[in-house]
């Protein structure tokens, strides 16, 4: 028997932690006066800046450094930083003494530069007094993804160790965003408000978090009888016939048990950004935005369209490939989705700007040129704001090589004055580029669930296969990817949209990568989109589980067998790559197959594909079905990369998506969009060493980089690493 005693303590916590959800969420409908300010008048260019971090030799050291650091930045063009968010034992060095002189001359330096500031809680790295006085404020992990085994407590040292639920720390959290938020209320140089840093939910499975999980499910299933008929909890007789017997998750071997606990473990995470936001719009200043910076979107223990309901914009950390691997494919994707969760502009609060990593493994600087096209690739796709991590380089702990804008030795050097050339384009220009409007009209489908369950049964492991050496294996997230890719490849721009979006007809093209968990009214939504004139492409796996994580009890594909016009009843996994017969979409060497095959049996579709092999062969690999007035493509196989790219350009002409920009050079993207003065903006990035020649298929007008009138039909010469913005 559980001890009543951890019961007791942690009972009260949960309480408060649900009624948390319940007032978060109304806040969540309230927009702040901050919102309204939103209308940026220019792009926003800085860096993240960390003065406290920089060396002591002297007691005026640091301010000495401090005047240096913002003539820099003034000189360079720099207009924002970002500041404080991780710095909690300099703002409360003991418990509640609060010290607000070293963060003052800052931010005061910065406003008589003219440099904005955005200004972070400092939630995410506890102080050392606390974890002395309350060590279990220390989260008990299970690494994520995993299940068996005891949770681990966390130790000091590293940042990110907390169970945020704990009363303690969100009663020292609270004071602290308090104490802070209304010192700088009334500061006009501090413009926004930055919650946490990468918050998630740290793995945490603490007493209180299990507690707090039983109480979601005995509100969510009403009785234990119900979640057990829900849950197939009778295999192995498992049944629950109380909730006490509930097993804690350390032990649990339920499908439907992991699943849900990742939803708890995203609801923990939205209940304690909600939460945040509304202590900050208590105490902040109405002309003060409220963000918060992902670290990194698609993350599977973060609900981010959820989390963003409670932010006037949003914000992403955005780390992609550099030198060679440079092609902005990373940012594109991380952005739509950044762009998707509020349908709106949002800011780039941390991005490359020499070389990163947690160590010397990862040392490669930008070649000359990919520092400013990097920049504009995140206004391209709806950014308002570029900030680098950060300005000046750490010269000791875990990210001393996860370098700034100045090297170490903090002196001007090739990548300030790459800056600085493009501070100064964006004083001139900035105000034409922010605030871009972008429509596409393909959007893609992203299930978190369906990410979780397939995590939780992998269609393909190395330790299912020991012996085949150096075999790749694939998953949810890579099968995303690859689509993703593939339509950036096309230079075809994309949404994303999500389990809950009711309505797709705003898009000519969904696609619908492998939508293992989904209820029947979320398949009903796909069929009745084909059926009304909508195009769906869709791959494996799709429509075979319910919401419970349960296989459904009909042929497969379940509710979708209309709209798909096939059924089938067996699977396999494909040891070998395998090709199609005839090699129908021409994708020359990449005309293979992967993974999985699932035994297609035509009843109205067309099979467009068929296996070349001798058993295999007997059923299609990709299907296509009219139904009612739009046709679904399935994929019944995990397709190599070029082929995908070959499904997906026939999809995007059958739905009238191509055209001047699908003839384009392979190192030619393009981004298009509508500025705040109502004027089309089309991008052409050169995302290669050469020069690259490019025709010009849009209205008539200016490229805003050098301020020359490009006619249409006019061919633009773009540079190495080099790009045009054409204003009509």
């Amino acid at each position: 028997m559980r001890s009543w005693t951890i019961r007791v303590s942690v009972i009260l916590a949960t309480i408060t932690m649900l009624a948390g959800m319940a007032a978060s969420a109304q806040q969540s409908g309230q927009r702040s006066a901050a919102s309204q300010a939103l209308d940026f008048p220019t792009v926003l260019y800085g860096a993240a800046y960390y003065n406290e971090y920089m060396p002591q030799d002297t007691p005026t050291a640091q301010a000495d450094r401090l005047a240096k650091d913002v003539a820099l930045m003034k000189a360079a063009g720099l207009n924002v930083v970002r500041m404080g968010e991780s710095t909690w034992s300099l703002w409360e060095p003991e418990d509640g003494r609060f010290d607000y002189a070293w963060m003052d001359r800052i931010v005061d330096a910065m406003g008589k530069a003219g440099i904005k500031v955005i200004l972070g809680t400092p939630t995410y790295s506890i102080p050392a007094w606390m974890a002395h006085q309350h060590p279990e404020i220390f989260a008990d992990r299970i690494p994520a993804g995993q299940f068996g085994g005891k949770p681990v407590s966390s130790v000091y040292g590293i940042r990110q160790n907390m169970d945020t639920d704990s009363p303690a720390y969100r009663f020292y959290a609270e004071r602290l965003i308090r104490h802070i938020v209304a010192h700088y209320k009334d500061n006009p140089t501090v413009i926004g408000w930055q919650l946490d840093n990468e918050t998630s939910s740290y793995e945490a499975a603490n007493p209180d978090v299990f507690i707090g999980f039983q109480h979601y499910l005995e509100k969510k299933f009403v009785t234990p009888a119900a979640l057990s008929k829900a849950w197939f909890l009778n295999y192995w007789g498992e049944d629950l016939h109380t909730w006490e017997d509930l097993p804690t998750r350390d032990g649990t071997i339920s499908t439907s048990y992991k699943l849900e606990w990742t939803r708890w473990s995203q609801m923990r995470v939205t209940d304690f950004l909600h939460w945040q936001a509304g202590l900050v719009r208590e105490c902040a200043g109405t002309s003060q935005f409220v963000t918060t910076d992902y670290g990194g979107m698609m993350r599977h223990d973060v609900n981010e369209e959820a989390v963003a309901e409670a932010l006037d914009i949003p914000a992403n950390n955005v780390y992609h490939g550099t030198q060679d691997h440079f092609d902005g494919s990373t940012q594109s994707m991380q952005e739509d989705f950044s762009r998707s969760i509020k349908h709106s502009n949002f800011l780039i609060t941390e991005t490359n700007a020499q070389s990163t990593d947690w160590s010397s493994a990862f040392q490669f600087p930008p070649y000359d040129g990919q520092l400013r096209e990097d920049v504009y690739t995140h206004l391209s796709n709806g950014a308002n704001m570029v900030e680098y991590w950060h300005w000046a380089s750490i010269h000791g702990g875990q990210e001393t090589y996860w370098k700034g804008v100045l090297s170490h030795d903090l002196e001007p050097n090739r990548d300030y004055a790459e800056v600085s050339r493009t501070a100064h384009e964006l004083q001139k220009i900035g105000p034409h580029l922010v605030g871009l409007q972008i429509h596409n009209q393909v959007a893609i489908l992203w299930s978190r669930d369906s990410a979780n369950a397939i995590g939780f049964m992998p269609f393909t492991s190395n330790a299912a296969m020991p012996w085949l050496p150096g075999r790749q294996t694939a998953d949810y997230d890579s099968l995303v990817k690859q689509i993703h890719r593939s339509l950036y490849d096309i230079n075809v721009g994309s949404d994303f949209v999500f389990p809950t979006t009711t309505d797709f007809s705003a898009y000519k093209l969904l696609i619908v990568p492998a939508l293992y968990i989904a209820d029947d009214a979320l398949l009903q939504r796909i069929a009745d989109y084909v059926k009304n004139g909508g195009h769906v492409v869709m791959t494996f796996k799709s429509g075979f589980a319910n919401e419970n994580s349960a296989v459904r009890w009909v042929r497969a594909p379940g509710p979708l067998r209309e709209a798909a016009g096939f059924s089938y009843q067996e699977f396999s996994n494909l040891e070998h790559p395998m090709a199609l017969k005839g090699n129908p979409f021409q994708a020359g060497d990449g005309n293979s197959v992967q993974y999985w095959a699932e035994f297609l049996m035509p009843e109205h579709a067309k099979a467009i594909a068929w296996y070349d092999h001798p058993f295999f062969g007997k059923w299609p690999a990709i299907t296509e079905n009219e139904f009612g007035s739009g046709t679904l493509l399935y994929e019944g196989t995990y397709l190599s990369d070029k082929l995908q790219t070959a499904v997906l350009r026939g999809a995007l002409q059958k739905a009238g998506l191509t055209g001047p920009d699908q003839q384009l050079p392979t190192a030619i993207h393009v981004q298009h969009g509508v500025n705040r003065m109502g004027k089309h903006l089309h991008y052409f990035f050169n995302y290669s060493a050469a020069e690259v020649k490019v025709p010009y298929s849009y209205g008539s007008g200016t490229n805003l980089l050098d301020g020359k009138p490009v006619a249409k039909g006019a061919v633009l010469t773009l540079g190495p690493w080099d790009l045009a913005i054409v204003e009509e």
